[in-house]
């Protein structure tokens, strides 16, 4: 394990090893997925992206022209099967990074037959298109926090809780993880390793922010929308506690991820947590009033009084003990900090800003950042204290 205790940000920014790899990204025309096009470009990866047109407008897609960087920009549905296939067979991709989805919980409401098609049988046709092509070496699927079959515990979910999912959002990414714990079982074993050749390993997330998120009914997005427009933020429920990280906090571990996989194989084929720290799982209210406070004059919010809303759990976190310990994975922007660099993106757009060179600004200052750099070997030791605890006591 000596090889994977250096600092963290030999690993995110290696492009060493990045420079000409091949990759996929199903959803790259998303919130996520345009952020990792774009620090793929600076680490000098070739990118295909397979993906419907930009889910909103604005977009940052399309605001920072990301299509001109990429290898090519396919638009496809992954519900297709043969649309998939076809894409991964033009790409011959090393690595994939599913991302594609549909991500919205109280859009999964209206919506459950178009969420289930695309996050459940859309992962079925990535993974089918990845066994017939047959040039793919690492797949990374990407599903969500809430997967598990939340409780209402007061602790984090470790990667082998149960996974489950009250609403269809949810309950679809769980289906996801168990297709993807299927295909491991069925078609790419680890000890058939030599084989197949394919890890697949799938990470969850939590509640993922950032500038160019412009999805509705997602906090971060309707508050910085209410404040463009000078009128209050309407917000559901204050209470609610959640993971708070930025984008490139997963997205840093993603990366990780995909060299490990790419040099050990099996070894790292199973599923993963990347959240942030305890002292930023916190509550909406928090998070709207310190938007406020860093945006200043006119930023308000009031609670939105209808009381017919969707079923929304009110506390969840992640346990990320294991890809701290074994990854050396950590997060570097605290919460205050992310939400400085989401009201400083917000103010470059509304000032007409360059926003490819702003987005990509803020991706060489996280490269830049140190943050609380914790050795590798620290972090098992108290990834083995804490695992022995867990066994204990579930």
């Amino acid at each position: 394990m000596g090889k994977r205790q250096g600092a963290m940000e030999s690993v995110v920014a290696d492009r060493t090893f990045w420079q000409g790899k091949k990759v996929l990204i199903t959803g790259h025309t998303g919130f996520k997925g345009s952020w990792l096009c774009l620090w793929l470009h600076l680490l000098g990866a070739e990118t295909t992206g397979f993906a419907m047109p930009p889910p909103t407008c604005p977009s940052l897609f399309e605001l920072a022209h990301i299509d001109n960087l990429m290898t090519a920009s396919i638009i496809g549905d992954v519900r297709d099967p043969e649309q998939i296939t076809a894409a991964v067979r033009v790409a011959r991709p090393e690595i994939v990074v599913h991302m594609a989805a549909q991500a919205l919980v109280r859009y999964s409401y209206a919506n459950p037959v178009e969420t289930y098609t695309t996050n459940v049988l859309g992962t079925v046709n990535v993974l089918e298109a990845v066994r017939q092509v047959g040039s793919v070496r690492v797949v990374i699927n990407v599903t969500s926090d809430k997967c598990y079959e939340n409780r209402g515990w007061l602790w984090g979910y470790r990667e082998d809780e149960s996974v489950g999912g009250y609403d269809p959002y949810s309950s679809s990414k769980g289906c996801s993880e168990l297709i993807s714990a299927a295909y491991r079982n069925a078609f790419f074993k680890s000890a058939e390793y030599g084989r197949h050749g394919v890890a697949l390993a799938t990470v969850r997330a939590g509640n993922v922010i950032g500038g160019g998120d412009w999805a509705e009914d997602r906090l971060i997005p309707d508050t910085l929308r209410s404040f463009l427009e000078r009128r209050p933020a309407s917000i559901r429920n204050p209470e609610a506690v959640r993971p708070w990280q930025h984008v490139l906090e997963p997205l840093g571990g993603y990366l990780m991820l995909a060299k490990y996989l790419w040099e050990d194989g099996a070894a790292f084929a199973e599923a993963w947590n990347f959240g942030p720290d305890d002292d930023d799982v916190r509550a909406v209210e928090w998070v709207v009033d310190r938007l406020a406070g860093l945006w200043g004059a006119d930023a308000s919010w009031r609670l939105d009084g209808d009381p017919h809303q969707p079923h929304e759990a009110q506390y969840l976190k992640l346990d990320c003990a294991k890809a701290k310990a074994r990854l050396g994975w950590h997060p570097r922007w605290g919460l205050e900090q992310a939400l400085q660099k989401i009201v400083q993106w917000y103010r470059a757009y509304h000032d007409h800003a360059d926003m490819r060179t702003v987005t990509l600004t803020q991706v060489a200052a996280y490269l830049a950042s140190s943050g609380d750099m914790v050795s590798t070997t620290k972090n098992r030791h108290e990834y083995n204290r804490t695992e022995t605890e867990h066994t204990r006591f579930s």
